[in-house]
């Protein structure tokens, strides 16, 4: 079962499951893991939405007995990870935590999903539960979007994160760039003719992005070489990419899972893919929300630290969750 919405798009749609087409994949981000939901893409009104059964009740139990990273394990890890910065001179690496939620009784998980939809209407937001996985997540980074008529790819270079009322400073400006180079560089690849923005703000919710945005037109045949070899981008990841994505897998506490990878939706006229970043992953007793943060030599641990804490609202502050007495939170 899975519900979703496109960015700047209020229709809900969902697969009907009656063939076997495979429009909708879901890609962890070491590529090992894909989840495919079977079927055409259909549009769900809000009477049937509403009508269907979603409940906790379906949702797996945590068993994992997974403890969170603490506040001084992230900074102690986070030091080693700018040692590793600097000793090899990398522009930039992404580390990232999971922040573990067990306080309640049971997710509202309709309503919950309705408020990640409002809070993001320019950001691909789903829900799912399938078998022994479920997750919910809205982002509005974009790895690709191609259109089959026209051979238009579209990307972005998105990264860097302050609350909406700060300004930006140089940290956040070099952590970007970066980011920017290497998906020009790709694009410059396979064709002749790259358009490339202004950098501007990116506002999502609370917190703001520096974003770049490219267009070029390309070959249909090399539409998977060129998402291949964006993924995963500097923004998730880091430079050069291989090697933060070895140690990235090293210094993290837990895997990543499907955080930082990617999400294809392909339609009758376009293939979208959107990358999978602010997100959870949903439990029966647990909720496991994925956050993370683009490292650099300049990087203040401590900082770090609240970005992450501002990231995990995205999801948190959007679920409606009940405590042992069902009284809703917050």
């Amino acid at each position: 079962m899975i519900y979703f919405k496109l960015p700047f798009n209020e229709k809900l749609y969902s697969t009907d499951e009656n063939s076997s087409h495979n429009l909708v994949n879901f890609y962890s981000f070491d590529g090992e893991t894909q989840i495919n939901f079977n079927g055409n893409i259909v549009e769900i009104d809000s009477e049937r939405f509403d009508q269907a059964s979603i409940s906790s009740e379906f949702l797996p139990e945590d068993n994992n007995h997974f403890s969170a990273e603490t506040k001084e394990e992230y900074l102690e890890n986070l030091r080693k990870v700018i040692d590793v910065i600097k000793n090899n001179q990398l522009p930039k690496l992404v580390y990232s935590r999971r922040k573990i939620f067990t306080d309640f009784n049971e997710i509202d998980l309709k309503k919950s999903f309705k408020n990640l939809c409002q809070s993001y209407p320019n950001a691909f937001r789903y829900i799912f539960i399938n078998g022994e996985t479920s997750w919910m997540g809205a982002f509005s980074e974009v790895l690709g979007k191609f259109d089959k008529e026209t051979h238009d790819f579209e990307t972005m270079s998105l990264a860097g994160t302050l609350p909406v009322s700060e300004n930006w400073s140089e940290k956040e400006i070099e952590e970007q760039k970066p980011v920017t180079n290497y998906i020009r560089n790709i694009l410059n690849n396979y064709s002749e003719n790259v358009n490339e923005s202004e950098t501007y703000d990116h506002i999502s919710g609370n917190i703001k992005h520096l974003r770049t945005d490219f267009k070029a037109k390309i070959k249909p045949e090399n539409l998977d070489k060129i998402i291949q070899e964006l993924h995963p981008t500097p923004a998730v990841c880091g430079i050069p990419k291989e090697f933060c994505k070895e140690n990235i897998q090293n210094l993290e506490k837990f895997p990543r899972e499907l955080y930082a990878g990617y999400i294809k939706i392909e339609t009758e006229k376009t293939v979208q893919y959107f990358v999978n970043l602010r997100c959870s992953k949903l439990y029966k007793n647990a909720v496991h929300l994925f956050v993370g943060g683009g490292i650099t030599a300049q990087s203040s641990p401590e900082k770090e630290w609240t970005e992450t804490e501002l990231k995990s609202e995205a999801v948190f502050k959007n679920l409606v969750i009940f405590n042992l007495f069902c009284l809703e939170i917050p």
